[in-house]
């Protein structure tokens, strides 16, 4: 939607904004939920199509599904390392250790690094050295 009008949004500068609605399932409970998140950009109609922004907010949803990821399964916000370049480079092999498993075609990474860490054989057996 466009906010220009008696709809003008209280942002000096916004040109649109649009409302998502994502349905949730939960597993743990087995229900549904919705949630609403709203964005608004000072991009124009023309500068950018309903299309474009729905596939910007996609792709900076994958970058989020990857640091949670990074967070949650690996720990990485838990992490005191912060001098020199050991930051970016334990960052580079968590991200690697990500990639080598989803391309390995595993789905929940969480689970097999746990099944993996109680036998030092297996991250081998999975990259093919063994």
């Amino acid at each position: 939607m466009t906010s220009l009008g008696p709809l003008a949004l209280d942002f000096p500068h916004a040109v649109q904004a649009i409302r998502i609605r994502r349905r949730r399932y939960h597993q743990n409970t087995g229900r549904a939920s919705t949630v609403t998140v709203y964005a608004i950009t000072n991009l124009t109609t023309t500068q950018a199509r309903t299309a474009d922004l729905a596939g910007w907010l996609r792709g900076h949803w994958l970058i989020e599904s990857l640091h949670h990821v990074r967070d949650v399964s690996i720990g990485e916000d838990a992490s005191q390392v912060r001098t020199g370049n050991a930051p970016q480079a334990l960052a580079t092999l968590r991200n690697l250790v990500i990639s080598l498993l989803r391309l390995a075609g595993i789905r929940n990474i969480a689970k097999t690094l746990r099944h993996n860490s109680r036998n030092p054989h297996r991250p081998l057996q999975l990259l093919g050295i063994s």
